[in-house]
């Protein structure tokens, strides 16, 4: 968000400095059991005109009992950046997409096996 644009009742998101395209965040979780809790989550920015909008979750995963949304990011990019100065020095990395787009479970979905759940690139 432009926090120096935006007011209490109307947000306004950050631009571009190289389109000059609204920037919108798009919260993301790993839903691996496996993975650290510190690396479960990060934000996506999506360059695009109009607000991205994640679609509902499907009915295969809401019949599992999942709330959580397959998506494909499009035009996805991670860029490294060097966050810290001094001694606290790290490599850390920026997400950003043009868009994203819902994921279709395949047929064979509800059949997976523990931690893989199979989906169609539609």
């Amino acid at each position: 968000m432009d926090f120096e644009a935006s007011t209490p009742d109307r947000q306004v998101p950050a631009r571009d400095k190289t389109t000059g395209l609204p920037v919108w965040q798009v919260p993301v979780m790993d839903g691996d059991p496996s993975v650290k809790v510190a690396a479960k989550s990060l934000a996506v920015k999506i360059i695009a005109v109009d607000e991205p909008v994640v679609p509902p979750v499907p009915p295969a995963l809401e019949a599992l009992g999942l709330s959580m949304v397959p998506v494909v990011f499009e035009g996805l990019a991670v860029v490294p950046w060097i966050n810290g100065s001094g001694d606290r020095v790290r490599l850390a990395y920026s997400y950003r997409a043009s868009g994203l787009r819902g994921v279709v479970p395949s047929a064979g979905a509800a059949g997976a096996g523990k931690g893989k759940m199979p989906f169609n690139g539609e």
